[in-house]
């Protein structure tokens, strides 16, 4: 009887370097926005609340508050906030596919793949952050609509801003996401949190004259810090009066002290960063 001999095929795993970990992470950025390209009623989805909010609610309540706003329109006042939430919405339901990944089976066709954890999270929070400023973009283009000039250290500053947001934003929800198994899980405990975070955050109404307790937990709410230099940076290119900006853009205090925007901006960095060391360190635990 003739024994079949069977011919081993000598398998190598390449090692882990630099390079091959930035190609994980260019490969799963770029996974992200094909599929969201792909589907473009996620795209108007996610910008349907915010515009609603600009241009239904605002004007909606414009004949109430035109008392209050020294002749600022709502509509102007709202934009700089209205463009923070659809930096949120969009940078948090794209970590959401981190949970959809795992949830259909294709995490673990990742896992097995030779690049470490941490390229998979920081390529989700790179793909969540891209597309996130994809549609903060798209706000900030109908900044003529509210009566925003379109100036052009305005715009690059806000761009440079919602960079920061989303970045912040989305590790937030990849920090989250890690720690879910199940998609609906993961819906139910964002929108418990987001909307809160949201109108906590002043970016529908001014800060100024808050109860006590309101006011704390507004200083305690990270999007506060995202929120206040964009209002900055669009209050200074309006033509509106210093009672206006008193009133409307006073800044986030602490203790009297009035926080300076690099202060603010170098807070949401910092937190974008630790949530996403958390997220890291939380998804090599639990995958």
């Amino acid at each position: 009887m003739t024994a079949a001999i069977a011919d081993v095929v000598a398998v190598r795993v390449p090692e882990r370097s630099w390079r091959s970990e930035g190609r994980a992470v260019r490969v799963v950025w770029r996974r992200d926005l094909i599929r969201f390209v792909d589907d473009p009623r996620m795209i108007l989805t996610w910008m349907l609340q915010p515009l609603l909010f600009l241009f239904v609610l605002g004007p909606g309540l414009q004949s109430l508050s035109a008392g209050a706003t020294d002749g600022v329109n709502l509509t102007t006042f709202m934009f700089p906030g209205i463009i923070c939430m659809a930096l949120v919405y969009s940078a948090i339901f794209s970590a959401a596919s981190l949970v959809w990944d795992r949830e259909l089976g294709f995490m673990r066709e990742m896992m097995v793949a030779p690049i470490s954890r941490w390229s998979i999270i920081v390529g989700k929070c790179l793909g969540g952050t891209t597309i996130a400023v994809s549609q903060g973009v798209i706000v900030l283009a109908l900044a003529g609509l509210v009566d925003v000039p379109y100036d052009a250290p305005l715009l690059l500053g806000v761009f440079g801003l919602q960079l920061l947001i989303a970045f912040m934003v989305t590790a937030f929800g990849v920090m989250v996401a890690a720690t879910i198994k199940r998609a609906q899980t993961f819906t139910a405990v964002v929108q418990m949190l987001v909307m809160p975070m949201i109108f906590l955050s002043g970016a529908l109404y001014p800060v100024s004259g808050l109860p006590a307790w309101l006011g704390v937990l507004n200083r305690l709410n990270p999007l506060t810090y995202a929120v206040d230099p964009l209002r900055r940076l669009v209050f200074v290119h309006l033509d509106i009066s210093d009672a206006a900006r008193r009133t409307l853009a006073p800044g986030v205090t602490w203790w009297g002290w009035r926080v300076p925007t690099f202060v603010e901006v170098g807070i949401v960095l910092a937190l974008g960063v630790a949530m996403l060391t958390v997220a890291i360190h939380q998804f090599s635990r639990t995958e």
